[in-house]
């Protein structure tokens, strides 16, 4: 389907559409949106910042999951029954060092791939179509709960070091960390990464989330599914940019070369990785919160990020009249995750760390219906049929 192709037109085999599905309603959902002229994204009824203000990251998972934010007996409760969840069985566990050695070129990710499919094999996972909305659920909450263990385990035997298992005290986003470097997180770090986390747990029918849906249409487990987003996400165009945008800080070096090195992107039309979203057309409320997180601590890497952002609105101002660019969630999303001691190798992996539940969520909604996910294609080749040439 070429550019011109931006509006639906009745075809011989269907309908056309807008090439990447670029705005197509696919189906209806009641975990959430994202306004994109609005600079607004919502989980469920909540703003997923105000959320992210005044919640924990399991009160939100509780969200996602049951449908409505937890009272403090219910959300003593649902600590009490994930928590647990967070330690591997034996078969994972002596496995996770050969697929740390095999993985190490391309990092936890890709290893994550490996290690939950083995998880969903040894827990006795089945298809999703064959079982009931409670059992769905208990599969969900048992990968989520694994998914740090495994990205930490992984990170920490590429390195030489031996795994951190987890502690049920710990609440999500603090465990995750203590898992990660061993050691109990400042109060301070914990929340911030926290609020990263709750932040990027979900973000409408982005890449990821979409194929994690079509998966769960076939009727296939909830790991299957959970695995095909992965791979979407290990993508450098939709979750591989938060490190790529503290390489941009580095890459700039000092606040003398930012105006230089910023215009010369810009003319040459070079993106400039941590700016623009698909989706918004003003600032990501994400990075704005994520900002905020960020100035909280302040110190030269902050200024230096501040005076980066609004080089490059100075400079599109300027050059490309009109033209609007803001920086998206990655941007500052690197900042405070380098900030709270993460290596960058691990800016991806606790991305997926918050988006694991989203993807579960949105597993479950689509495993509600029974209607498989089947759209069609144009074909663009060589009129058929011709003749096969004779050997």
């Amino acid at each position: 389907m070429n550019n011109a192709d931006t509006t639906a037109t009745a075809t011989s085999e269907g309908v056309a559409v807008p090439r990447g599905l670029a705005g197509v309603v696919v189906t209806d959902t009641a975990l959430g949106d994202v306004r994109g002229r609005e600079g607004f994204y919502h989980y469920r009824q909540y703003s997923a910042v105000d959320l992210a203000t005044v919640r924990g990251f399991e009160d939100v998972w509780h969200l996602m999951v049951h449908g409505r934010l937890p009272d403090a007996a219910e959300r003593a409760a649902f600590h009490a029954a994930t928590a647990p969840l967070r330690r591997l069985p034996a078969e994972v566990r002596s496995a996770l060092p050969a697929i740390a050695r095999a993985s190490a070129p391309a990092g936890p990710l890709a290893g994550l791939r490996t290690a939950l499919s083995l998880l969903g094999a040894a827990t006795g996972m089945r298809p999703g179509y064959d079982l009931d909305p409670e059992a769905r659920r208990a599969d969900a909450l048992t990968a989520c709960a694994a998914v740090p263990t495994l990205l930490t385990a992984l990170h920490r035997l590429g390195r030489g070091l031996e795994p951190v298992e987890p502690r049920d005290d710990l609440p999500y986003a603090a465990n995750y960390l203590y898992m990660l470097t061993g050691t109990e997180p400042a109060p301070d770090r914990a929340r911030a990464i926290e609020r990263y986390l709750i932040a990027t747990v979900d973000h409408g029918f982005n890449a990821s989330t979409f194929t994690a849906r079509v998966i769960a249409s076939t009727g296939a487990d909830v790991v299957a599914c959970l695995t095909g987003a992965i791979g979407a996400l290990s993508g450098p165009l939709h979750g591989g940019a938060p490190s790529r945008a503290l390489d941009t800080l580095d890459a700039i070096g000092t606040p003398g070369r930012i105006r230089p090195w910023v215009t010369e992107r810009v003319l040459a039309g070079d993106r400039i990785m941590g700016f623009g979203h698909p989706v918004y057309r003003t600032e990501d409320p994400r990075s704005r919160m994520l900002r905020s997180i960020a100035q909280e601590f302040g110190g030269p890497l902050v200024e230096f990020a501040v005076q980066v952002e609004k080089e490059v609105v100075a400079v599109l101002a300027e050059l490309k009249p009109g033209r609007e660019l803001h920086t998206n969630v990655e941007f500052y999303a690197g900042v405070v995750m380098e900030l709270c001691g993460l290596p960058r190798e691990m800016f991806t992996p606790t991305f997926c760390a918050a988006r694991v539940v989203g993807w579960s969520a949105n597993i479950l909604e689509q495993a509600a219906d029974s209607k498989i996910i089947r759209p069609a294609a144009r074909y663009v080749g060589p009129p058929p049929p011709q003749p096969v040439p004779a050997v």
